[in-house]
């Protein structure tokens, strides 16, 4: 099935504000091509590591916070 790869990018980066730690990581346990992309956008570390969880680069941070609130926000 063809799908558009940048849409599912954007829903799991949006999906990682779910599960922050505080300190900048996220659980990591979503689709490994989509993690890997956002690796490669610059977003997230590197995803194949033992670690449970990434961290998020200031930008990632910034735009998993905004596509959150876009995507799931309720609006009055």
């Amino acid at each position: 099935m063809e799908y558009d790869r940048d849409k599912v990018d954007e829903m799991v980066l949006a999906l990682l504000w779910l599960t922050p730690s505080g300190d900048g990581r996220a659980w990591k346990g979503h689709d490994w091509e989509a993690m890997e992309r956002l690796h490669a956008k610059g977003y997230i570390s590197d995803p194949k590591s033992k670690a449970k969880s990434v961290v998020l680069s200031e930008e990632g941070e910034r735009l998993s916070r905004e596509l959150f609130e876009h995507h799931f926000a309720r609006k009055p």
